[in-house]
């Protein structure tokens, strides 16, 4: 998927949706930046529930059709909390597993690993960065990938690193096994799945 400038887009939509903005300088800048802007538009329904709609496509890295076919998964199913099952279906993307278990450093880095052939799930090579991994799946890579450059300070990159809880991961064996669903918090969430929801029931 084309991007585009992502500090420009980071600047709009928070330094959050990027891995390369989530930096102490970024922050600076755009302090200063929001600083030096004179009042504060308001915005509509309608753009405030676009803006959520780009923040949640540009993080996971997903094209706005991929991200209206899992809204619209969510809406049909009525569940009891949709906010919260889209997250779930979001968060358990192949790619996405990959990175939030080290082995990639940037989404891009971990969807080229899956797309690429360096990924296995229950022992079977899989293609497919869309995936949705389900409880019991074990996720690992490739023993004749293991010794990639990407892989070399893999011990060093881990040590700060926050795993979620429903993955068990064993960076020794380049293993990650899945223990059940992401938990939504949305404290910890930057963008709001509620708005976005809202705007595919336009």
């Amino acid at each position: 998927m084309k991007i585009g400038p992502k500090y420009k887009i980071a600047r709009r939509l928070g330094r959050s949706v990027f891995e390369k903005t989530q930096t102490a300088k970024f922050a600076l800048s755009a302090e200063k930046r929001n600083a030096n802007v004179e009042g504060i538009r308001s915005r509509s329904n309608y753009g405030s529930q676009l803006l959520e709609k780009q923040k949640a496509r540009f993080t996971y890295g997903i094209t706005n059709t991929q991200l209206g076919k899992y809204a619209y998964q969510v809406i049909d199913s009525k569940v009891k909390n949709p906010e919260e099952m889209l997250f779930i279906n979001l968060e358990k993307r192949l790619d996405n597993t990959v990175l939030r278990s080290g082995f990639a450093t940037t989404r891009r880095q971990a969807r080229q690993l899956v797309s690429h052939g360096h990924i296995k799930v229950n022992g079977v090579k899989n293609k497919i960065p869309s995936y949705s991994v389900k409880e019991g799946d074990i996720i690992e890579v490739k023993e004749s990938s293991r010794d990639k450059s990407i892989f070399v300070d893999l011990d060093d990159r881990i040590k700060d690193l926050n795993i979620p809880s429903w993955l068990k991961v064993d960076h020794k064996n380049f293993k990650t096994t899945i223990n059940g669903n992401p938990t939504y918090n949305t404290k910890e969430t930057h963008f709001n799945l509620g708005e976005v929801l809202q705007f595919y029931k336009r």
